[in-house]
């Protein structure tokens, strides 16, 4: 072991030697520490912004005259999505989905006022966040740092010295993943120590962010193995240097990025307005409550009269429009469920076909595990859409059933109740999302894939530690 050792010093000492390579890495460690800052102040204005036009919003309904609860039903309400916890250190889908919703009757409305929509072009590229320089610049600095290790020591012949000093390959290779391994992790350590340090102000759980650090470790490893194991296969530096940025512009940069594509083509998902008009067929065919001679509503008012023992609408102790309202809302929700249910089902299939391809990109894995547990994915952007329309529902049937109780008890041509009722209305409180209970799968199925790049690139190390061991002698 204390050969090994030696082994990993003197490759740290050949690397404070190469000023380009200290640069970069300084250069590098402090745009993370820029992004984590940078992006946490952000996250912070957003949230302040967002929970600023909430309360606007609630106080604007609260402050609405007299008025038919029917209108008060179309007035609507706007909810706003906070952001998570750790949504600074990867926005993941965020600044795509939208974080906006108005809210009525008779209709579920979409997200609006994506970020990406409103930026510039360069949105698009990717934010400045920890999660972007980890995934995506720190493989290439450790491309950078590694790709030498054991190629050169084959060109300067010094593998022959190394050999009779009493260095087989097995210790050689461990030396040199020992050195670069302790490097990878010392350019992702002020990442960590921002979460660490997140997590220890009691802002966000340990469990993701202990989790979290484990996968970006695991991810900079990956790296930093592949670089030394092709360096031992490579017969030169400059071989070992075109074979890795080869693999990282395929891995890292292509294939995220044309995969979607492919999963998106082979599974197509409906555009919102053949989506609509799904379901405007779909409830002409189950029952319009609009419709004063539709069949469905028909026999609901036959069920109704009966329940109540009376034979006219008038004879209703509550007001009949009121309960067709209530009744047109169930159906109309249940509808929108049911599409709702299916699109989801769709987009699950997409990222299961691009998961798929994780064996072949491993940052594919890490991409949507540090999604998953920031909570800045597609799961967590659908319990808010799940969240906002079940408030949807109840905000509206408490308006339902407020037409229907108080308007007969108030009479005249053009009935309002009370203002002070607005204030009965619910009001939308997010619950927050937990990915450990609600992504574990997926939590747990990406750190099995990271771990598995890892376990494979160690049998690929044993096996060039051979290789390098039968040249030498």
């Amino acid at each position: 072991m204390s050969m090994v050792i030696r082994i990993a010093q003197e490759e740290w000492r050949t690397l404070l030697r190469n000023r380009a390579g200290v640069i970069a890495t300084m250069l590098l460690v402090a745009l993370v520490l820029v992004a984590a800052f940078v992006s946490l102040e952000r996250r912070t204005r957003i949230e302040a912004d967002r929970a600023g036009y909430q309360a606007s919003v609630d106080a604007d309904f609260d402050k609405q005259p007299a008025r038919h609860p029917h209108r008060m039903v179309h007035y609507g309400q706007f909810v706003f999505r906070p952001l998570a916890p750790l949504a600074f250190f990867d926005t993941g889908v965020d600044s795509y989905t939208g974080n906006t919703i108005f809210l009525e009757g008779h209709r579920q409305n979409s997200a609006n006022f994506a970020e990406a929509r409103q930026s510039s072009l360069l949105l698009r590229f990717g934010q400045l966040t920890p999660a972007f320089v980890l995934q995506t610049l720190a493989p290439l600095l450790l491309i950078f740092l590694a790709f030498t290790s054991v190629a050169r020591e084959r060109e300067r012949g010094t593998l022959r010295l190394l050999r009779a000093q009493g260095v087989d390959g097995p210790r050689l290779v461990a030396g040199k993943l020992m050195g670069h391994g302790a490097i990878a992790l010392a350019i992702g350590l002020p990442a960590f120590l921002v979460l660490i340090g997140f997590a220890a102000m009691g802002m966000a759980d340990w469990a993701p962010i202990a989790l979290l650090i484990l996968g970006y470790a695991v991810w900079l490893l990956i790296w930093a193995m592949l670089a030394v194991v092709i360096s031992c296969f490579a017969s030169r530096s400059r071989d070992a240097l075109a074979a890795l940025v080869a693999l990282w512009m395929v891995g890292v940069i292509l294939l995220p990025r044309a995969l979607p594509e492919v999963a998106a083509v082979e599974t197509i998902l409906p555009t919102r307005i053949e989506t609509e008009v799904a379901l405007h067929r779909d409830l002409a065919r189950i029952g319009d409550s609009h419709d004063p001679e539709d069949p469905y509503f028909n026999a609901f008012k036959q069920r109704t009269l009966a329940r109540y023992g009376v034979s006219r609408v008038e004879d209703l102790p509550v007001q009949y429009a009121g309960l067709v309202g209530m009744e047109g809302e169930r159906l109309s929700t249940d509808l929108y469920a049911r599409a709702t249910n299916e699109v989801s089902a769709r987009e699950a299939s997409q990222n299961a076909r691009v998961h798929g391809f994780a064996v072949l990109s491993p940052l594919i894995a890490i991409r949507q595990l540090s999604m998953a547990l920031t909570a800045s994915d597609v799961t967590a952007h659908q319990d808010f859409l799940d969240q906002a329309e079940a408030f949807r529902y109840r905000f509206v049937q408490t308006l339902n059933r407020m037409q229907a109780v108080l308007i007969p008890h108030i009479g005249g041509e053009d009935p309002r109740v009370s203002a002070e009722n607005w204030k009965r209305v619910p009001r939308f409180a997010y619950q927050p999302y937990d990915p450990l209970r609600s992504n574990a799968a997926s939590i747990g199925g990406n750190l099995m894939v990271l771990l598995g790049w890892l376990v494979g690139l160690s049998v690929l190390a044993t096996l060039a530690a051979r290789r390098i061991g039968g040249i030498v002698r």
